[in-house]
């Protein structure tokens, strides 16, 4: 084993999620020596908006950093693994946010994507590039002011260094709408939206050396930054062509590693998934294939916040333990719209097969599934855009805790599923990153030999796909002015 700089064989992540930061201390094992967190809520102002505080963000971000080193000790590296496409405007010299951070899931230029979909410009709400616009009109609209627009990577990233790296990686670059395809800004789109490219930050590897995290003792190295979907496909083990993991987060998201070569398709496949930049290190960029489901554990927050069928996210899996199946009932999770293979923005959540015998149990369980259903939607986009055959999955987020969930996702696949050993796997994927860079891990080998699943779940019997499709047709298309969008 090598030792990365100084002696150290420990890498520091911080990993931004969905509801709060994570900062974490993983050994050459990949054990987690010390771990923190602090909760970062978005908020909804109002339907179909999701805002959150980047000052308060940045200092949970240094807090959960500090506090995790204190009780770990010096690490070799630091890495950053980030909620992709989420976007931040702040101020260069002062270092302050300009206005709100807008979520990945926010939906305000939906009009904005509609209008440049009729000047032959595709892109989509969920991606950074209107985002940024938005924000920039907000704020600056005569683009005057020294400002810098980022997603979160580049946020934590300026945090860390005391303002003295603004940078993203090409995998959180490529999912903002902004890149071209020779792995630089493109210069059309930012004219088109008018964003100054002076803004924009630097495009680095997404495993190499940045700079110190002057705002750390000991100011160690940024060595990583990287989507969280494609560090939980590195921390899932799937480096190599062929395998593939889900996140099972708010959204749900399938990742499939496809190795030098970039798919055959420039925006969307056939089945609609998208070509993504899996990781680019020493140069060398490693491709992958991305299906999302715009809405998963959003469904169960929906029955925990919104509808009080259940008092926690965990109980969930207990009160659909207590039905056999869902005696009918089946429930379409669209209370976002439509992602892979549809991709309908207008379609909406869709309740079925109703009796005045429906109880508690049966409606839980029906959402359940129903995200399960989803889940096996991506398996098959991503089979058929990729032309490989996915054997088995490799799952993580906060739903691989679900037992009922996860049975019924083996269920509707037919596929055997391994839980990764952390339910984040994110922290670890970033920390590989950041330790290929200083020696900790020799090459991909070496972090291959690291999986172990901490359980494996076989298919037990056979949800009704045929069913599960008839209902989805139902679904679709509830609001055709948000469906006519498209990529």
């Amino acid at each position: 084993m090598t030792v990365g700089t100084e002696g150290h064989d420990s890498v520091l992540v911080v990993d931004v999620g969905t509801s709060g930061v994570r900062g974490a201390v993983l050994r050459s094992d990949a054990s987690v020596a010390a771990v923190q967190y602090r909760e970062v809520l978005p908020s909804t102002p109002a339907p179909g908006l999701v805002e959150f505080d980047p000052a308060g963000l940045a200092k949970a971000a240094l807090d959960v950093a500090a506090e995790a080193l204190a009780e770990a000790g010096p690490v070799a590296a630091v890495g950053v693994a980030n909620q992709r496409a989420s976007a931040i405007v702040w101020d260069r010299t002062t270092g302050e946010p300009v206005g709100p951070g807008l979520g990945w899931q926010d939906l305000r230029t939906v009009g904005t994507c509609l209008v440049l979909q009729g000047q032959g410009l595709h892109l989509a709400p969920n991606q950074s590039a209107t985002k940024f616009a938005q924000l920039l009109d907000d704020v600056d609209p005569r683009r005057e002011r020294d400002l810098c627009v980022g997603t979160v990577d580049a946020w934590v990233a300026w945090q860390l260094s005391g303002g003295a790296v603004h940078a993203t990686d090409i995998s959180n670059a490529a999912v903002t709408g902004l890149l071209a395809p020779d792995q630089t800004w493109d210069g059309e789109v930012l004219e088109t939206l008018r964003i100054p490219e002076r803004a924009l930050p630097a495009l680095v590897d997404s495993s190499g050396p940045l700079g110190p995290a002057q705002a750390l003792d000991g100011a160690p190295p940024i060595t990583a930054l990287v989507g969280d979907q494609q560090a939980s496909l590195v921390g899932q083990g799937c480096v190599r062509p062929g395998l593939a993991k889900i996140t099972f987060g708010t959204g749900a998201m399938l990742d499939l590693c496809l190795g030098d070569q970039r798919p055959g398709f420039e925006l969307q496949g056939p089945a609609g998934c998208f070509p993504i930049v899996a990781w680019r290190r020493g140069g060398d960029t490693v491709w992958g294939l991305e299906a999302i489901s715009l809405a998963a554990g959003t469904n169960v927050e929906w029955l925990r916040d919104d509808l009080g069928i259940i008092d926690s996210a965990a109980q969930s899996d207990t009160v659909a333990a207590e039905c056999a199946d869902t005696d009918g009932v089946m429930f379409v999770p669209a209370l976002l719209g439509f992602g892979t293979p549809q991709w309908d923005y207008g379609a909406r959540g869709t309740l079925l097969g109703v009796t005045r015998g429906t109880g508690r149990p049966h409606l839980v369980r029906a959402v359940l599934e129903g995200i399960a259903h989803t889940g096996a939607d991506l398996v098959e986009a991503a089979e058929a855009d990729s032309g490989h055959t996915l054997p088995g999955l490799r799952i993580d987020g906060g739903m691989s805790d679900n037992q009922t969930f996860v049975q019924a996702l083996a269920d509707a696949t037919q596929r055997p599923v391994e839980l990764s050993p952390e339910r984040e796997a994110t922290t670890r994927g970033a920390a590989f990153l950041a330790g290929l860079a200083v020696g900790i891990w020799r090459d991909w080998d070496e972090i291959v030999a690291i999986w172990r699943p901490r359980a494996v779940v076989e298919p037990a019997r056979q949800l009704d796909r045929d069913r599960w499709r008839a209902a989805c047709d139902r679904a679709a298309a509830w609001i055709p002015e948000l469906t006519a969008i498209s990529f």
